[in-house]
Parts: structure tokens; sequence; C-alpha cells
């Protein structure tokens, strides 16, 4: 007989700053290290095949993520019922609401992910204006993580389910062994060792996925196993409980459609930039400086963001909202020292950072360095943003984020530059602009949004296993 570890009620007793901590700093480092296995990618495609392996890697890599954030919103439902049921002390639900979750993100990966994004990537790579150069290498990268991007998909599961139930560390052990391997199979593919040839851009992918599905099945041991905080109830039905699945998207798709929106502004974001005179050139900046240096401000911002919804949705199943608004201050707070730090260094030493990445053309360092300087000011408001999404969404607001994402990371930025491309002719400085501009934006009616406090009444129904459905009301 196995025996599941117990809840950290440390959450929703005690002090608040502490228990945010808790939770932020493993998510943060899992992501900085995680967030390694891109800076190899780029650094090694950069240093083996130029700036049009760099953007590549960019481009295909934001085209992914519009899909598989959409079908990962599921995991943002989840998140919302594995930390109510938590805060509430109710593990059979909360690990009901796991194994759901866990048949639905298979089911979509390999039914819809695998052939729709095999099938429409040369038409998405059509979309961004990327170059034929560039096309050349992303192809193969693109197809190959939509194909078996399903490991993927079961480690982002399983850690959204460990952090919504108290506990970051599982994550982060997982994370860094994902690391360690990807970045062993990337030294691998992309370079060749050997009898393996080289595989270059497509290298990146084939370590991403192999070292994905392999972490990805330990965890499905674990969760078999019934060892960890969270797991697959024992004897359960494999059925969908639709219910329960109706309850996980009715929070889930509206953070899956934020994310979608968010990305495909970004995906058009790169159509103006490949407009650009040297677009390859811009394409390859925004890849490395945003999506890449940027990511150590979005990284820590993410992981704080994950410990105030867990901390938001535990105290208000455990009927504690006044401690939901002290989490996600003190989320805030310690966002924004981080912003203030990366973005000290983005002003003082571009140079070595971008040098990092084997980008010594001329003109991508100077577009690339341009927009780290915009970035710094960025930083410090997607940080509040971030924090503050994570409230609404823990608490069960997910329409909010996905409406004020639609203003401000889409309408904003993709209207302005429209409206002075048609008038003047666009540059990079109004892309990098409209980038601030939009952050900025999000931040100001996020906090605006939480502060209203509506998300006090939401309220969570699910009923009991199958066999005796018996509504209950939670929050």
């Amino acid at each position: 007989m196995t025996r599941r570890r117990s809840y950290d009620r440390s959450i929703i007793e005690g002090p608040v700053t502490p228990a945010v901590w808790k939770l932020a700093w493993p998510t943060m480092l899992q992501n900085m290290i995680g967030g390694l296995q891109g800076l190899v990618d780029h650094a090694m495609v950069g240093n083996y095949i130029g700036f049009t392996g760099n953007a590549a890697i960019g481009i295909a890599w934001q085209i992914h993520l519009v899909v598989i954030v959409f079908i990962a919103s599921v995991f943002s439902g989840m998140g919302v019922l594995v930390a109510r049921f938590t805060g509430a002390n109710e593990p059979d639900k909360v690990n009901r609401t796991v194994q759901q979750a866990f048949m639905v993100s298979v089911g979509l990966s390999i039914g819809v992910m695998a052939p729709v994004g095999y099938l429409l990537s040369p038409w998405l790579l059509d979309l961004v204006q990327a170059t034929p150069e560039v096309q050349a290498e992303a192809l193969p990268y693109l197809r190959t993580m939509f194909v078996f991007g399903v490991g993927n998909l079961l480690f982002f599961m399983a850690g959204g389910a460990f952090r919504s139930a108290g506990d970051a560390r599982t994550p982060l052990y997982l994370g860094v062994a994902y690391t360690v391997l990807n970045i062993l199979l990337n030294v691998v593919f992309i370079g060749g060792l050997g009898p393996i040839p080289a595989f270059g851009t497509l290298g990146a992918a084939m370590g991403t996925v192999l070292s994905a599905g392999i972490v990805s099945g330990w965890v499905v041991v674990m969760l078999f196993r019934g060892k960890a905080v969270v797991a697959f109830p024992k004897d359960a039905s494999w059925w969908p409980d639709w219910q329960l699945v109706r309850e996980l998207f009715r929070f889930g798709l509206p953070a899956g459609l934020q994310g979608v929106a968010m990305n495909v502004g970004a995906v058009l974001l790169l159509r103006f930039i490949g407009g650009l005179p040297n677009s390859a050139e811009a394409q390859a900046a925004y890849a490395v400086s945003y999506t890449q240096l940027f990511s150590f401000i979005t990284w820590t911002s993410v992981g704080l963001m994950s410990a105030a919804a867990t901390v938001a949705g535990q105290n208000l199943g455990a009927k504690r909202p006044d401690r939901t608004v002290e989490g996600v201050k003190a989320a805030a707070m310690m966002g924004l020292g981080v912003a203030l730090g990366m973005g000290s260094l983005f002003v003082l030493a571009p140079s070595f950072l971008l040098g990092l990445f084997g980008m010594d053309d001329q003109i991508s360092l100077t577009l690339a360095a341009e927009l780290l300087r915009y970035l710094t000011v960025s930083g410090l408001f997607i940080t509040v943003a971030l924090a503050y999404t994570g409230g609404l969404q823990g608490t069960g607001d997910t329409r909010s984020p996905l409406y004020i994402s639609l203003i401000s990371q889409v309408a904003l930025p993709l209207g302005l530059c429209f409206a002075v491309d048609q008038v003047w002719g666009l540059e990079a400085w109004v892309i990098w602009t409209a980038i601030v501009l939009g952050h900025i934006t999000r931040a100001v009616l996020s906090v605006a949004r939480f502060r209203q406090g509506r998300w006090r009444t939401i309220s969570v129904e699910i009923g009991e296993a199958p066999g005796g459905i018996r509504k209950r009301t939670i929050g």
C-alpha cells in the first residue's frame, strides 16, 4: 500500500510572503535552468549555421507556441481546480482532476496537434514572411515539434499539477533532468558525434522531443505509483468524466485563448519584422533579444505568476481571500527586483550577452542591442502584469486576462505597427516601442481588474466520482 504525501498547509496558514517564495523560487530556478535549453539551441545553431539558424528556431518556436498553448489550456483549468480542491483538503477531487487532464491532453496532442501541425507548417511559415533560407531550416524543426510534442505536453501538465497542489520542488527536479538530457542530446544531434551525423537546426528539435519523451514517461510512472502529492486515483474509471472535463475547459479555455491571442500577436509582429529592409537580421535580433535574453525576466516572472496563482486558489478554497491579495502583492514586488537587475545587464553589457549567441553581424548586433534597451523598460511592467494575471487565473477569473491580452498584446501593438506602416513606413524602433506600450497597458489593466475583487465570488462545481454524481460548490 502506497502513502500519498500530505499537502503543505503553510500556503493557507502563517506568513504569506514566505509561502509565495517557497512556491516561486523552485519554479523560477526551473524556468531559468530550462531556458538553458533554448540558449544552447540558439548558441549552437548560431555558431554552426549562422543568424539564419537563429531566425529559424525563433520563428518556428513562436509558431509552435500558438498551437501548444491552446492545447495546454486544459492545464490552466486543471490548475484552478487542483489549487481550489487542495485548499479545501479534498485529495480525491485533486487526483480525479489530474487524471482527466492527462487523458484530454494525450488525446488532443495525438489527434489534433500532430496531424494539423504537420500539414499547416509550410503555410504558417509563409504567414510570417520568413525568407526561403529561413524556411528551409525552420520547416523540419517545426514539423518535428508538432508530431512528437506529446512528451512536452505531459511534462507541462505534471509540473502544473504538482505546483497547484503546493509542491514546486518536484517539477524543479524533473525540469533539471529534462534540461540536462536535452543539452546532451542537442550536442549530439546539432553538430553530430561519432557515427551520428550533424542535423543542424533539425537536431535541436530532435533533442527536445526525445528528452521530453523520456522525462514525461517517468512522470507517468510517478503518477501511477501514487507516492507524490498528486496521483492517478486507484481503481478509477478511465472513461471521460464529462462534468469534470467541462469544468477543465470552463476555466482553461479562456486561458488557452489568451495564450493563442498573445502568440498570434507575436507571430503577426514577426510578419511586420519580416517586412523591414533587413528582415532576416531583424528577425534574428528579435529571436535572441526578446525570445531568449528577455526570457530571463519572463522566466522568473512566470514562476512568480505560478506561485501567485497557487496561493490565490488555495486560499480562496480555504475561504481566506485576504491572503490571496497579500500573496499577489508579494509576488509583484519580488518580480520588480529581478526585472531591475536583469534590465541593468541589458543596458550595461549588450555586446557580451549577444556575443554568446554567435551574433557577429553588425546589423543584427545593432538591432538587437537597441531592442534590449526597450526591453529594460518592458521588464518592469510585464513582471507586475504576470503576478496579477496569476492572481486572477488562480482564483478562476481566466476571462479577464484574455480580454486584457487582446487589448494590450494584440490590438495595441499590431494596430500601432499597421498605422505607422500605412502612413510613414515601418522601422524597427516603432515595433520595439509597440512592444513596450503593450506591456505597460497589460500591467495597468491587470492591476485594476484584480483590485475590483470580483474573483472573490467565483465558485467551482464538480460532481462526486462517477457512480453517484452530486454537485458540491467550493468557494
